[in-house]
């Protein structure tokens, strides 16, 4: 009896021309979903933000759209409102930006050097920013208090009248910086740590060994190096300033960032258009003037970066 293995089932090759359409088009099958979730929770409500934009909408009645062209970002840039919120944000920008990151690379530099329990302080580091905006600006409101706060106890010892940090302008404007620094200094300096380990130590060797003191090689080795982790946290930086919103509105509990409007952000403001005054066509105009401002900022901050690179490859 003899035992025969059963015919393989012949598949005809697919055309020169299917395979190299094949293989042309099976990368992008890999990376669709991405960029089909991208298309669904990121260009839609963009693109559908702007078309509300040009639209008459009301919270009360969303459905019912009233055609206004560029009314809505007329009506906004004629309302004295929205230029004191676009200049406190600035200014809190400023205020907790410069603070955070010139304390984040102090903090750095120290952490990059052998230090005892140097793994904690690490961790450590990442305690504010892993605590919640609203607990963290709770707190800070009660230390900033003007009749009971830990603030203006510390000002009363060394001879310093009260200060009124909820109703004043500056006072006000550098509380809400003081919540954003607190919270975000740590996590900056995690990062300019990674850029500094990132440095190869020949450089540092190299330096010494030319007589170099420790600050020579922080202002001629390290910077340079960290050049692009700068630019980074700059950028992330700048466009959370201009997001800027739970700090404000948490800090004294008014959508309208105080009596006269001293520490109000875009954010808010948008928040207190959209959600306060039920205008979603108007909200939806300050949300694309908020986007097109970082996409000016972001650009400004990458020619500049660009131009600089260019004038030391050309020494």
């Amino acid at each position: 009896m003899t035992l025969t293995a059963p015919a393989k089932a012949v598949t005809a090759p697919r055309p020169p021309g299917l395979r190299r359409l094949w293989r042309a088009v099976s990368p992008y099958t890999y990376v669709a979903p991405f960029f089909t979730l991208f298309a669904a929770f990121g260009l839609f409500p963009l693109v559908y933000t702007a078309y509300v934009s040009l639209h008459r909408v009301e919270l009360q009645d969303p459905g019912t759209m009233e055609w206004r062209g560029l009314g809505n970002y007329t009506a906004l840039f004629g309302d004295e409102f929205f230029w004191t919120a676009l200049r406190n944000t600035f200014t809190i920008g400023v205020l907790s930006t410069v603070p955070q990151l010139v304390m984040a690379l102090a903090l750095a530099h120290l952490l990059n050097h052998r230090l005892r329990g140097r793994t904690f302080l690490r961790t450590a580091m990442l305690l504010p920013y892993a605590t919640s905006v609203a607990a963290a600006t709770l707190v800070f409101a009660q230390l900033f208090g003007r009749d009971f706060g830990l603030f203006n106890y510390v000002l009363g010892l060394v001879g310093a009248g009260p200060v009124d940090w909820q109703s004043g302008t500056l006072s006000s404007q550098i509380a809400v910086s003081t919540i954003v620094v607190w919270r975000w200094t740590g996590y900056n300096a995690l990062i300019y740590l990674a850029g500094m380990q990132s440095i190869p130590s020949e450089l540092y060797e190299a330096a010494e060994m030319d007589g170099a003191s420790r600050w020579r090689q922080f202002f001629h080795v390290t910077l340079p190096g960290l050049r692009p982790t700068i630019l980074f946290t700059v950028v992330v930086s700048t466009i959370g300033a201009t997001q800027l919103f739970g700090e404000p509105l948490l800090f004294e509990g008014s959508m309208s960032g105080g009596i006269s409007h001293q520490y109000q952000t875009l954010g808010l403001y948008m928040y207190e258009q959209g959600w306060g005054f039920f205008h979603l066509g108007r909200a939806a105009a300050i949300a694309w003037v908020m986007f097109l401002l970082i996409l000016v900022m972001v650009g400004a901050n990458a020619l500049v970066a660009r131009r600089r690179s260019r004038k030391e490859a050309g020494r």
